[in-house]
């Protein structure tokens, strides 16, 4: 039996000024400051990296950015890169969003620059995964997560693999109210790690941790976190008030359990 120490992390999105952003990782910081069975991350616009990583430091939660460039300098006006990201207090970056491939041109070839970039980096990635509804009623979801991962983390050396997070979200469940059920996600995770394990071992695939996304709310966090596949969440609205995420973070830690 593996115990994979769970991850809930908190994707603000296009959402806070520097003050708002401030207030909320106040409020965050007295809250989960107990918690120590589980990891937890934020990932706050660009503009409030400093100011969040300041008040955070010395607590149990981390930051991660939304994205990054692959480059590690250069005459890539809006961009930003791993270093910056590290220097600015980041521990993690999200890579692969379905916003970021639905609105922004995100492929998998892109994300494979980025996980190296964000490996070079000494950054954790976090890379999103998953299907259209389109996709899931035409029965293509497997090959579709299938293709992303196998693109996604084409070249990385075992050890590169295990350092990140796999973010499974059906894009169908992301601001819309919808989850998918419990058995439903825990399907595609077990189709992952299944994956994991025949590219890269077991012991690579009883590391890696694989979060679910998708319309994730207190009301629902323990069930899916009882699945076996799935160790902890990637969560977008509810992680914006600070009550609702430590929420989160606490109902989790009831349902951690050993986990093959």
């Amino acid at each position: 039996m593996t115990k994979r120490k769970p991850l809930i992390a908190g994707n603000w999105k296009m959402y806070k000024t520097g003050p708002q952003a401030a207030e909320t990782a106040n409020r965050l910081r007295s809250l989960v400051s107990e918690f120590v069975d589980v990891d937890v991350m934020v990932a706050p616009p660009f503009t409030a990296l400093g100011i969040v990583a300041e008040i955070l430091k010395g607590s149990v939660i981390c930051v991660g950015g939304q994205d990054l460039f692959w480059e590690v300098e250069g005459a890539y006006t809006g961009e930003i890169s791993a270093p910056m990201l590290k220097a600015a207090g980041c521990t993690y970056v999200i890579i692969g969003h379905s916003e970021r491939r639905q609105y922004f041109g995100e492929t998998n070839a892109s994300v494979n620059r980025k996980i190296r970039a964000a490996l070079n980096g000494g950054l954790f990635p976090v890379v999103c995964v998953g299907e259209s509804e389109a996709e899931r009623e035409s029965n293509q979801t497997f090959s579709v997560v299938q293709q992303q991962l196998e693109e996604g983390l084409e070249g990385l050396a075992f050890d590169e693999v295990q350092r990140a997070s796999i973010a499974y979200e059906p894009v169908w469940a992301i601001g819309t109210g919808k989850t998918a059920t419990t058995d439903q996600a825990q399907e595609v995770h077990k189709f992952i790690r299944e994956w994991i394990d025949k590219a890269y071992g077991n012991s690579v695939a009883n590391a890696i941790r694989i979060l679910y996304g998708g319309s994730v709310k207190p009301e629902n966090i323990s069930d899916l976190m009882a699945m076996a596949d799935i160790d902890g969440a990637l969560v977008g609205g509810a992680s914006l008030d600070a009550d609702s995420f430590a929420a989160l973070v606490g109902f989790q830690v009831d349902s951690v359990t050993d986990k093959a």
